[in-house]
């Protein structure tokens, strides 16, 4: 057990040869390695077709006529078709929730029908017997548009002299939101500083090693359609390829097997997959879609992209007295489907100064349309957006009243005795541990040597900065998060787990596989809790025909969600594993245990394996006594209800360089110190953590997909879109705290995303504290060497 652990709740894992805080090779890892893995882009089928997206190259234009001709002809094509046609399968869907009062969107087609509203969208689609005749015949396909006025602009997207975008809409207005929360006007009367200033972020994407891909088969004899699909949640896309191609779900399988990377990304349901699903059906054989490089940065949902007015008061002894912001984010023409272009916005108003104790708190958010690539949940979902501004707040009010950033955190975050306890936007949360975590991140980095450190170096004009950044992360969601609002995902995950008949154990998980560790996570558990070795589980995910009904892999759930239910079937199993064993032995269940895949009894003597015991109860019932029927197969499922989600905490720190002749930043050093729970495998969660932060420090020094005053991307490719890389990272040492959540009995956080959230946050205070003897603070992300230059005044 990992020190910390102890009173966790962990009293039917803490046995003889658990897993449960131990580092353990995962189960899928040599099959990975030897490249024995099974992607959407390694299916092929009798009969099978690929399919050509034609895309438009307008941000916004009529589609005036379309002429086919010419690539129906030509060789190896089967059909081609634009959206009207294909518009008679796939019925179009409204991405709103109920819950976002107000959200609007208008209807989506598979494929554009009169118009394009972003540079990519599908207009027409070539299927053919290979991917390399579809894309010649593609080229042939004859597309005049009539272009429109585009909305790029975030800031005027809601003027009165803009053009709306879908005039049914009546503006351009998606969503919006604001919050009052105690005596905001008096707090900043009582504030000895006020710092007021404006915060923008950049549009990034996921940029997945495995690009978005499909293979939809529909088989007329069985009247089944069959999706091979690299996505996060595979019953909620049962569900809505069932609706939209009106088909029972009982008629939908839906495959995920192994997904190189999601990130959020992967969770929606994308146009072009819908067409894929329409076309197989329409064709009656199956259709392929894997998209090109250039298609994923058009097509695969974008993220953050906000710009927010934020203002804090504090008095001259640190207190922080209140938060105020005005956020306003774009999302593309349409609000995503199911899961809306909204949460992330929605996220950002109710996190921002969650982990401080001031009462006060006045925000606003607002969501525009504008003809540019749909937005959506993206790794973080509103997190890194939170956490920067409230952290960015804090440290230039920490520099207003002349504070150390430390310091101003300890006399403000809320207190470890503190919980239960509500935040000012009516967030629960239940136990939390900022004042360790920041005293425990304190040590790790030697703050005060740094500090040291940094005052001399400065001497010698070398300009080093240290950042920090308290977070609070929302994993673990229930029913609030989705299933109120009317979305058909689901807040609860299923295991089924039985003993087979040569002893070993099969579990069936409604979690999903990234590379997160899924699989192994539940094999730890599973192990744990009956009594046998990891090499004895065998675990399968990613099918609706074979695991219980789930909700998938997001919003760090896994682990707390789907662990518990595996956790509690488990349990189940063990017991009727022991009651079947009492029968053969004439004992008592409570006499006996198993340990290392062995019925042992009180005194720890090996009685009978489980193989053996297996082989009785299957095929040799009639030796057991009459009356007992072995039930060798348990299926629990589980979903959090005390509280909506269960919040996770924890605080980063970057110690960074910044030339400021060349304007380039050098990372020199991350810490991160996380508070997830209970800890079921360490190396995966410190992995988890880094590969977060790394995504977070792309966001903050590299990551831009940046748009011409026309709506074209104009970086839409590996060469110019920058991504983080080794050479560029620093070392990412991470610490834990653990405050197990008693709401389930294994204690268990999310910990996916901590590493994403914090990240930027503490990299955008580094450089201005590194920033700090020129008086310069930038308040603006990615920290390009151009932006760095001109706050210098150099360029």
């Amino acid at each position: 057990m990992m020190p910390g652990m102890e009173g966790a709740g962990l009293s039917s894992l803490d046995r003889p040869n658990s897993y449960i805080g131990k580092v353990v090779p995962r189960p899928n890892m040599a099959r990975l390695l030897e490249g024995r893995g099974q992607y959407v882009s390694d299916v092929a089928l009798p009969r099978m077709v690929h399919a050509v997206f034609v895309r438009s190259p307008h941000a916004h234009a009529r589609i005036a006529s379309i002429d086919v001709s010419v690539a129906k002809a030509m060789p190896g094509v089967i059909a081609v078709m634009a959206g009207a046609e294909l518009a008679n399968v796939v019925s179009p869907w409204v991405g709103v929730l109920s819950h976002l009062k107000g959200l609007k969107s208008a209807p989506q087609h598979a494929i554009a029908v009169d118009r394009a509203c972003w540079q990519g969208e599908a207009v027409a689609v070539v299927l053919a017997i290979s991917r390399v005749l579809a894309e010649d015949a593609a080229e042939h396909v004859a597309v005049e548009y009539e272009p429109l006025p585009a909305v790029i602009n975030t800031r005027t997207a809601l003027d009165p002299a803009t053009p709306v975008i879908h005039p049914e809409l009546g503006d351009n207005l998606a969503f919006e939101r604001k919050i009052d929360a105690g005596a905001v006007a008096a707090a900043f009367e009582r504030s000895d500083k006020i710092v007021d200033v404006e915060f923008v972020f950049g549009r990034h994407t996921g940029v997945t090693l495995e690009p978005r891909s499909i293979v939809a088969d529909w088989n007329a004899g069985d009247r089944r359609m069959t999706v091979y699909l690299g996505n996060q949640a595979p019953h909620m896309v049962q569900n809505i390829v069932a609706k939209h191609l009106d088909l029972e779900e009982s008629q939908v399988r839906v495959l995920c097997k192994d997904v190189g990377g999601s990130f959020g990304l992967k969770v929606h349901i994308y146009a072009d997959e819908m067409a894929v699903c329409g076309l197989s059906k329409l064709l009656r054989r199956p259709v392929k879609f894997v998209a090109d490089r250039v298609e994923s940065f058009n097509t695969d949902i974008h993220a953050r992209d906000h710009i927010c007015r934020g203002r804090i008061g504090v008095s001259h002894d640190g207190t922080i007295n209140v938060f105020e912001i005005d956020d306003l984010t774009g999302v593309g023409p349409y609000s995503m489907y199911p899961r809306t272009s909204a949460v992330e916005a929605n996220q950002v108003i109710i996190l921002i100064g969650g982990p401080y104790t001031t009462p006060n708190y006045k925000g606003r958010t607002r969501v525009v349309f504008q003809n540019k690539n749909v937005m959506s949940q993206y790794r973080g979902v509103g997190h890194p957006i939170a956490c920067s501004i409230t952290e960015g707040l804090v440290d230039l009010a920490a520099q207003a009243i002349g504070m150390d950033p430390v310091e101003i955190r300890r006399r403000n975050l809320v207190r470890d005795d503190a919980y239960p306890c509500d935040s000012p936007t009516g967030l629960k949360f239940e136990s939390l541990s900022h004042h360790a975590s920041l005293d425990k991140l304190v040590a790790m980095m030697r703050y005060g040597d740094l500090r040291a450190e940094q005052t001399q170096l400065r001497k010698e004009g070398i300009y080093r900065g240290i950042g920090i950044a308290s977070f609070i992360e929302v994993t673990n969601p229930g029913a609030a998060f989705y299933g109120v609002g009317g979305a058909r995902i689901s807040s609860q995950d299923g295991v089924a787990v039985r003993l087979d008949a040569a002893g070993a154990v099969i579990c069936q998980t409604s979690v999903t596989e990234q590379g997160q560790g899924s699989e192994s996570m539940t094999a730890q558990i599973v192990a744990s809790a009956i009594g046998v070795s990891m090499e004895k589980v065998r675990v399968i995910l990613g099918d609706t025909d074979n695991t219980p009904y789930g909700g998938g892999t997001w919003a760090s759930r896994g682990t707390g969600i789907a662990g518990e239910a595996a956790l509690q079937a488990a349990k189940v199993l063990r017991g009727n594993i022991l009651a079947t064993a009492a029968a053969i032995l004439q004992g008592k269940p409570d006499d006996f245990d198993i340990i290392d895949g062995m019925i042992v009894d009180a005194h720890g003597q090996q009685r009978i394996e489980l193989n053996e015991l297996a082989r009785i109860a299957y095929f040799r019932p009639d030796t057991l006594p009459p009356g007992f029927q072995p039930e060798l197969m348990a299926t629990r499922h589980y979903v959090p209800r005390q509280y909506p989600f269960a919040f996770t905490n924890g605080v980063q720190a970057s110690w960074l360089e910044v030339d400021v002749i060349t304007g380039k930043v050098k990372l020199l050093k991350h810490w991160v110190v996380e508070d997830c729970g209970t800890i079921i495998n360490p190396q995966l969660v410190d992995e988890q953590i880094r590969g977060g932060v790394v995504q977070g420090l792309g966001a903050a020094l590299f990551e831009h997909c940046i748009y011409d005053e026309s709506g074209q991307l104009t970086n839409a490719n590996m060469a110019d879109y920058l991504v983080p890389m080794a050479a560029e990272m620093p070392d990412i040492e991470v610490g834990h705290q653990v405050s197990p959540t008693l709401e389930t009995e294994l204690g268990a956080k999310g910990a996916g995303e901590a590493g994403a959230a914090g990240a930027a946050a503490c990299v955008s205070n580094a450089v201005n504290d590194a920033l700090s003897p020129f008086g310069v603070t930038i308040t603006e992300i990615p920290l390009t060497p151009k932006l760095i230059l001109t706050a210098l005044g150099r360029i």
